[in-house]
């Protein structure tokens, strides 16, 4: 079993920025950021594969989100700048075992969460 632990979730006001964390128990092949608002799908935001040879980033958050990973510690970090009141949500780190899978959303082990709080 992988372990993880996500830390850097706050409250910012729109156009700051926040930086998430994850650190992991074990090496994984592809990391990954989800999100969930209240009453919405839990949905992908950003995922990386072990190389960081592929990233994965949704439409609305390119330009604006940036991860990266960094092996030797096996902890991913989500860089998120320019934050708008809809990023608000919680914060899911999450593994995945292959690049198909880290595309389509099967995501094996998960974080407890961190909340992202963006005020207008």
């Amino acid at each position: 079993q992988v372990h993880l632990v996500e830390s850097g979730g706050g409250l910012v006001q729109a156009g700051g920025s926040l930086r998430l964390s994850c650190a992991a128990s074990n090496d994984v092949y592809a990391m990954g950021w989800f999100r969930q608002a209240p009453g919405k799908e839990r949905e992908l935001v950003v995922a990386i594969d072990y190389n960081g040879d592929y990233t994965f980033y949704r439409d609305s958050v390119k330009g604006r989100f940036a991860i990266s990973r960094y092996n030797a510690n096996r902890t991913v970090l989500l860089q998120m700048n320019t934050l708008k009141p809809e990023d608000t949500a919680v914060y899911y780190c999450a593994t995945s075992n292959q690049r198909a899978t880290m595309l389509n959303g099967e995501y094996t082990y998960w974080g407890q969460g961190t909340q992202v709080t963006v005020s207008s």
